[in-house]
């Protein structure tokens, strides 16, 4: 079997460039490989992070785990604010996925798209001064919601008891 090489630490910022190029090129793996190469060498990269975990999200929905190993990467990442909004964003992406691949069930997505916005009003709170991109991301879920009247939450546990004939 072959063993995986390291990179040098004089190469990240390059590497870091070539991951964002393969992710606009559509080739997450591609650029998740870049990252997972990055951290190997520097575990607390956030910006090797943030790009594995955009990687990641790109990946929603194809059945791979990829939605929550970045879930798990967002939660670990040390600022609040994007671990805020990158939560929102892997939120968003998975409900997005979800109305993709015309997902049966209606109230999976919109309870993501709750979870995304509940992230994204707390990351507006602690956002940096000029950064309105949690904003962005709260409006574009909002109109993904007015464009998909038929989203709707998980149903509520029912109270009363079934009356079965």
């Amino acid at each position: 079997m072959f063993n995986l090489k390291p990179l040098s630490k004089d190469a990240i910022e390059s590497a870091l460039s070539k991951a964002e190029r393969y992710r606009l090129l559509n080739e997450p793996d591609e650029a998740e490989s870049i990252c997972l190469d990055i951290l190997e060498i520097d575990p607390q990269n956030q910006h090797a992070q943030v790009m594995l975990l955009l990687a990641l999200s790109d990946r929603c929905g194809d059945g791979s785990g990829a939605a929550a190993r970045a879930e798990q990467l967002a939660g670990q990442l040390q600022n609040d604010y994007e671990r805020l909004y990158y939560s929102g964003l892997v939120a968003e992406r998975r409900a997005r996925a979800h109305l993709d691949r015309g997902g049966a069930i209606p109230h999976g997505a919109y309870d993501w798209l709750m979870d995304a916005l509940d992230c994204f009003e707390r990351a507006e709170a602690v956002r940096p001064p000029g950064n309105d991109d949690a904003i962005l991301r709260w409006n574009t879920c909002v109109r993904l919601l007015k464009k998909h009247p038929e989203l709707g939450p998980s149903p509520a546990m029912r109270e009363e008891p079934l009356l079965l004939e």
